[in-house]
């Protein structure tokens, strides 16, 4: 049986997933950004949390999780490289790491550059990945710890999925990064054409979030780096992947549009 997902926007710009496995009933929060908003959803669906599932350290990630798991005696799980920053942790995981919510399965996948532990899920017989914040829709997280070169190859992974995969991103990001995007990829019709759908998402308070892994092989410059055109419209023909991605990020960071 498939897992059924619950989206909800919560703090600022967050967003919460509650993923039940519908065979069993065993119900994870994607990390815990808004342990009351996190509560609400569980009542609302009649939902009993039995796991936390942390893809990295920092507080709107992890920082509802001692409140969580006093409530509900749940279990955490988290990256195994940030152990030490992941409050009330349990079982530590890596890559290629299966962690099981009842009868479904995650495959975890280490997406160090946001942060140095980070990690994603991915539930391949369900085609969704719980993706943190190493990749947004048409953007990526800033390199707080890690570099460009790790960046480049967590993105990879991602890419590498099955392009019907639904991304599970954590913030509402996209029309700014759509803004950007559009700055150094003008010519991309497909960036133009969902530019325009997301402005039309946003300006009914519709979230934007899931993402496919198709949509942003055609419209993320963080995927498309290693890709003819932004390397010509960036000046950059001869270099390497990283280096373009590098670059890419740094326009970003500076980004006032």
């Amino acid at each position: 049986m498939p897992i059924e997902i619950r989206q909800f926007a919560c703090l600022s710009d967050n967003y919460g997933f509650l993923v039940r496995d519908a065979a069993t009933g065993a119900t994870a929060s994607i990390d815990t950004p808004d342990p009351d908003a996190i509560n609400r959803e569980l009542e609302a669906a009649g939902w009993r949390l039995t796991h936390i599932l942390n893809t990295h350290h920092h507080f709107d990630h992890a920082g509802g999780n001692l409140a969580l798991k006093q409530k509900w005696n749940c279990e955490i799980i988290g990256p195994k490289g940030e152990a030490d920053r992941i409050p009330g942790i349990g079982s530590r995981v890596g890559e290629n790491d299966i962690v099981s919510l009842g009868d479904s399965n995650a495959i975890v996948r280490e997406t160090p550059g946001h942060t140095l532990g980070h990690i994603i899920y991915h539930f391949p017989d369900d085609g969704a990945a719980f993706v943190g914040d190493t990749i947004f829709a048409m953007g990526c997280g800033r390199l707080f710890e890690g570099t460009a070169g790790q960046m480049w190859a967590s993105l990879s992974k991602i890419a590498a999925m099955p392009e019907n995969t639904r991304l599970y991103c954590a913030h509402e990001y996209t029309k700014a990064n759509a803004n950007f995007a559009l700055s150094i990829d003008s010519e991309n019709a497909a960036l133009k054409s969902r530019a325009r759908e997301v402005d039309l998402l946003r300006a009914g308070n519709k979230p934007t979030v899931p993402t496919t892994l198709a949509a942003e092989l055609a419209t993320n410059p963080f995927l498309r780096a290693d890709g003819p055109d932004l390397r010509t419209a960036l000046n950059m023909r001869h270099d390497k992947a990283e280096e373009v991605f590098a670059e890419i990020r740094r326009r970003k960071d500076v980004f006032k549009g």
